[in-house]
């Protein structure tokens, strides 16, 4: 390989999107994932002269290295769940319990893999929606590299055994553990069929006007029988189009009627950034993530934590 700085980052830098999805879909938060993905080109530019291009593609000796370093931070760390995966479902007028010292799963905002990167592309935006990064959080570290490089990534089970530093024998053998746990928790990567991209944004754009005008009917017409609602870092959720009209009339009740939306996009995913108003002018009180499916809305991963805030670049406040 080339010892050349500028030649070893044209070689290595379109990989850095697909590394930072890898990443993130096995740490589950974008922060740490960033650090790792860094981590793994200083590793790869200091190996640079170990790297036989006769033994591995560029791509697979890349993944080893950022592998290495997801495995190496995942020792000692928990699982990061979304509420409706960690504990039972709650009562829509219930107390908000806060949840102390849980590591949440965290958003990925589609920025972060586009920017200009053609690699972005090519990135399985359906493996990384929320639903599936949450039930990821529920495999063992090995388990979920396996079945992120061979079902997500198509590697080979030759490749992925390289990887991951271990046989083919032990990659199949996770692979199935992974897959009969992901059945069991009821989430598939494969064959989930959904809107394009344009129609789940036409949903959003409906719930949205319906949001502004405080219309709970609007609301619930635009949400599938099993939706389910969650707001990490509060342990509470709910399911149900009757249970999410009250807690909505709870909030427009507390919080007001007068809101400023902003459209994000996070996981493949529409959402919209909501500012209440706040004395002259509006303060970001949450960033919600939006799942659609043929039949309307069916989940709101609502978030309200500073950190993941920081991550979208939202701005704390909104002028008049």
């Amino acid at each position: 390989m080339t010892t050349n700085v500028e030649g070893f980052d044209r070689l290595v830098e379109p990989f850095r999107s697909e590394l930072l999805a890898y990443c993130y879909r096995m740490l589950g938060t974008v922060h740490d994932a960033e650090d790792l993905v860094q981590d793994t080109y200083l590793r790869a530019w200091r190996a640079r002269e170990q790297y036989d291009e006769s033994r591995s593609s560029l791509r697979t000796w890349l993944y080893r290295i950022a592998t290495n370093a997801c495995l190496t931070a995942l020792k000692g760390h928990g699982r990061r769940p979304l509420p409706s995966g960690l504990v039972a479902e709650s009562e829509p007028l219930a107390p908000l319990v806060l949840g102390d010292n849980v590591p949440w799963l965290q958003p990925l905002p589609d920025s972060l893999l586009t920017g200009g990167d053609p690699a972005g592309a090519v990135i399985d935006r359906g493996s990384l929606r929320l639903a599936f990064a949450a039930a990821l959080q529920h495999l063992s570290a090995r388990q979920r590299g396996a079945l992120i490089l061979r079902d997500v990534l198509s590697f080979s089970a030759a490749e992925a055994a390289e990887i991951l530093g271990t046989t083919v024998v032990s990659v199949n053998s996770s692979l199935q553990r992974a897959r009969t746990r992901l059945k069991e928790i009821g989430i598939q990567h494969e064959n989930v069929s959904e809107p394009l991209e344009a129609e789940q944004r036409a949903w959003v754009e409906r719930y949205m006007k319906a949001f502004m005008n405080a219309d709970i009917e609007g609301l619930k017409r635009l949400l599938t029988e099993d939706v389910l609602m969650e707001m990490p870092p509060m342990l509470n959720w709910f399911t149900g189009p009757a249970n999410y009209g009250l807690f909505m009339e709870w909030v427009f009740a507390k919080a007001g009627t007068d809101w400023q939306l902003k459209i994000v996009a996070a996981n493949g995913q529409p959402g919209f950034a909501a500012y209440q108003r706040v004395g002259g002018g509006y303060e970001l009180h949450t960033l919600q993530i939006f799942t659609v499916t043929a039949a309307g809305i069916s989940r709101n991963s609502v978030f309200q934590d500073s950190e993941v805030f920081a991550t979208f670049g939202l701005a704390a406040r909104l002028d008049d």
